[in-house]
């Protein structure tokens, strides 16, 4: 039984389409670390940068449908919220 044209088509296509996802999943899990470990550190400049940085992944991740629109909201809800807290102490 033969696969049709396609049905491979579909195939290569949903394997690169992981790849691509499980790239930007990996770089956004980064960026949201390095965020924390900067917050944690309590470094003014480098904390505000790396938090910048992680949501503008966090951002560009839910607009190619990475990560959906409230998953996004909610990780950079988290962030702002240790770094606003950093701030009142």
């Amino acid at each position: 039984m033969s696969i049709k044209k396609s049905a491979k088509k579909a195939l290569r296509q949903s394997k690169k389409r992981a790849l691509r996802n499980k790239k930007i999943k990996d770089d956004l899990k980064t960026l949201i670390k390095l965020a924390r470990r900067a917050i944690e550190t309590k470094e003014k400049d480098k904390d505000k940068e790396a938090v910048a940085k992680a949501t503008r992944a966090i951002d560009r991740a839910a607009q190619k449908g990475v990560i959906k629109k409230n998953n996004a909201a909610r990780k950079k809800s988290a962030l702002m919220k240790k770094l606003n807290a950093l701030k009142v102490k």
